[in-house]
């Protein structure tokens, strides 16, 4: 994408999550989100390498992997997933510490996926404390 590629990562993982969530078990689903982490910290760590940029926008794979994440544990309606991308995205761009101190000192594909693991820790737990005051 050439404007937005983050958005774009993050919407990649509404796709992604609706085909693999009903089909997998939980214990499943954990062992597919460590497998494509895995496969991104590669993947990343090989493209950086190739284009000569660590973290290139075009590398999208972080975005996707970590709002899989998110979509886990957050309530599977409009509302609540439509709060967990804003939030998401939120955080993945401001990088409100330490997310941006783990941005500038992890390096290569680890370190790219990383931020935005981060970013999904921070987006599940303000929506937890949201879910918390709701109920």
């Amino acid at each position: 994408m050439p404007w937005a590629p983050g958005t774009f990562g993050t919407l990649l993982g509404f796709p992604l999550f609706w085909l693999l969530a009903p089909h997998l078990s939980p214990i499943e689903f954990a062992g597919a989100l460590f497998l494509v982490f895995m496969l991104g910290v590669w993947a990343c760590a090989v493209t950086g390498r190739h284009i000569g940029i660590a973290d290139h926008g075009g590398m999208i794979w972080d975005e996707a992997v970590a709002f899989l994440l998110v979509l886990w544990f957050v309530p599977e309606t409009a509302t609540w997933q439509a709060a967990a991308f804003l939030l998401f995205r939120l955080f993945d761009i401001a990088k409100p510490p330490p997310i941006r101190h783990y941005d500038r000192t992890l390096h290569g594909g680890f370190g790219v996926m990383m931020d935005d693991v981060l970013a999904a820790f921070y987006t599940l737990i303000v929506l937890a404390i949201v879910k918390a005051v709701l109920d």
